[in-house]
């Protein structure tokens, strides 16, 4: 498996969203097939797994600490999340993002982790306004070795300014895919600048990209895509030229149109990560298999120009997610 680097991070070159494995996408394996899947991601070089509090409200990042528990700790890079207000069961009068808010987060995340620091260490969906105090907590808790890294998900240019003049930013985490390219305009090329890497979750579009999802589809009444506008059957014919166009290149390249769509994040810029989830064995051993599906520069530039000429019809809003009231409130993917 190849590497990346976010910023002194080393990293898998595609590493595995763990949120499936608990839920949001109808029924997660059993938790000792889960446990298996990581354990054979993790022996196909992927190193790099990705969980949050917020994820099944913390059984998320339970299942990701079993699932790491006999796994060599230091080969392991956790990234993990903090939602930025209190989350179920969570009392804390003293505010979610101040420092004893946080530090009460980042405790009980270790204790479900079965670890004694966390990797990468991510605001989970900014909050306004508080960028400075947050970057200087992650500052203190860096040096405690409580983390190694810290990140933002989803922030805009300024708020990666003001948090990165305070304490340097590892990684920034958004949607990236061929279908969701609204960051590639000026946060990339700004973690570019500051030596920030960048996390992709739903690189392969929930799933569109694969090709393996049909217009008439049904699915389970807890899966996310139920909300997801690109997932209307209307939407998915309309967006039809676009998995035309990654079947084309995948033919070409003798591989599957999600390999086509994480190669095309790949070669987006060297500091992305994709992180798609993968929840069967046949979907880990495609999708890590990824990271050896290389671009041309001009299969890169042809490709791209193409979508360029292409509308995406519907799209993935939180909004719409949370009026899924089967998926907690604050799923945000």
């Amino acid at each position: 498996m190849k590497t990346r680097k976010l910023r002194d991070l080393e990293v898998s070159a595609i590493g595995m969203g763990c949120m499936g494995f608990t839920h949001a996408y109808g029924n997660a394996p059993e938790e000792k097939k889960g446990i298996e899947l990581v354990h054979e991601a993790f022996d196909l070089g992927c190193n790099f797994f990705d969980t949050a509090e917020m994820y099944s409200y913390f059984k998320n990042e339970e299942f990701v600490g079993k699932a790491i528990k006999d796994l060599p700790r230091d080969k392991v890079i956790i990234s993990d999340k903090f939602w930025p207000t209190p989350l179920p069961g969570m009392e804390m009068t003293e505010g979610k993002l101040s420092e004893a808010g946080i530090r009460r987060s980042l405790e009980g995340s270790l204790k479900r982790l079965g670890t004694d620091y966390i990797d990468l260490y991510t605001e989970h969906q900014m909050a306004d306004g508080n960028e400075e105090e947050v970057a200087f907590i992650m500052g203190k808790l860096i040096q405690e070795g409580k983390i190694r890294a810290w990140g933002q998900s989803s922030p805009s240019m300024e708020q990666i300014k003001k948090a990165h003049a305070v304490t340097p930013i590892t990684a920034i985490q958004s949607e990236f895919s061929m279908m969701e390219r609204k960051w590639e305009k000026d946060v990339i090329p700004l973690c570019g600048e500051l030596n920030i890497g960048f996390v992709a979750f739903a690189p392969m579009a929930n799933g569109f990209l694969s090709g393996k999802i049909s217009p008439n589809q049904t699915y389970a009444s807890n899966d996310i895509r139920n909300v997801i506008t690109r997932f209307n059957p209307e939407n998915m014919e309309a967006n039809e030229p676009i998995l035309e166009l990654v079947e084309k290149y995948a033919e070409e390249k003798h591989c599957t149109p999600g390999q086509i769509s994480l190669a095309w994040v790949l070669k987006t810029v060297p500091y992305i990560v994709p992180i798609p989830g993968m929840r069967k064995s046949e979907r880990i051993k495609e999708n890590l298999g990824a990271a050896d599906i290389e671009l041309s520069d001009a299969e890169y530039r042809e490709l791209t120009e193409a979508l360029n000429k292409l509308k995406v019809h519907g799209n993935r809003d939180g909004n719409d997610i949370k009026k899924l009231g089967t998926v907690p409130d604050n799923v945000d993917r």
